[in-house]
């Protein structure tokens, strides 16, 4: 993903958690707000140490990148994604659809 979609500083990370807007199921945890200082959406992601081991991680975080490059947001959120724990049995076809569910109940995609 491009630069200008990512949501790099510690500080922004901490605003969105703080700000409290979340959706969630079993598996995922969907923080967003919107922000009008940038022109397109922006994006975190967190997978913890408990999820498995560092293979296991980088696998479930290519596998969200490539659900969220797809999809088309509003260009005005920014969002960031716990991956919890739980979600290390799930295939890819399962945490697409239950990603889009989230996205959707957050009303952040666009047309």
């Amino acid at each position: 993903m491009k630069k200008e979609f990512r949501i790099k500083k510690n500080i922004e990370i901490q605003q969105l958690i703080k700000n409290k807007t979340t959706v969630g199921n079993g598996y995922f945890i969907l923080y967003y707000k919107k922000n009008h200082e940038f022109p397109n959406f922006r994006f975190a992601l967190s997978v913890p140490k408990k999820f498995g081991n560092a293979v296991q991680r980088n696998q479930m975080k290519r596998r969200i990148r490539e659900i969220v490059k797809v999809q088309s947001f509003q260009n005005d959120y920014d969002f960031f994604v716990v991956v919890k724990p739980k979600a290390n049995e799930l295939e890819f076809g399962e945490i697409k659809n239950l990603l889009e569910k989230l996205f959707v109940k957050a009303n952040i995609l666009g047309e």
